[in-house]
This record gives structure tokens, C-alpha cells and sequence, in this order.
């Protein structure tokens, strides 16, 4: 069974919460409020391409 583990950065009611999961050589991303709408899978290097660009502010979210 798969470990969804909800970002340290979500919280409150905001509706913006995100939940990742190890799935061996990538990952799964999914909203954590629509657990019935698939997930995402990106390399492991990929999303933390993606966290340097987010926290670089390289994407408007």
C-alpha cells in the first residue's frame, strides 16, 4: 500500500495541500482534498528540479 505523506506546508483551510509519495525510482503527487482524482508521477529528479524553480519563484502559484 502506498505511503501518502501531506506537505509540512500545508495546513489550515486553505485548499492549496499537496501529498507526495515514494514510488520507488519517482514520485506521486496528488491533491490531498481529491484523493478520487488520480496522481501525478515524476522522476525524483525532476520534482527537485521543479522545488529549485518553485522556490526560486520561477512559477506563479
Amino acid at each position: 500500500m502506498t505511503q501518502w505523506r501531506k506537505s509540512s506546508f500545508s495546513g489550515g483551510d486553505s485548499g492549496q495541500c499537496v501529498e507526495l509519495a515514494s514510488l520507488g525510482c519517482s514520485v506521486g503527487i496528488r491533491d490531498s482534498k481529491n484523493h478520487h482524482v488520480p496522481h501525478i508521477t515524476v522522476g525524483r529528479e525532476a520534482l527537485v528540479r521543479l522545488l529549485g524553480q518553485i522556490k526560486s519563484g520561477n512559477h506563479d502559484l
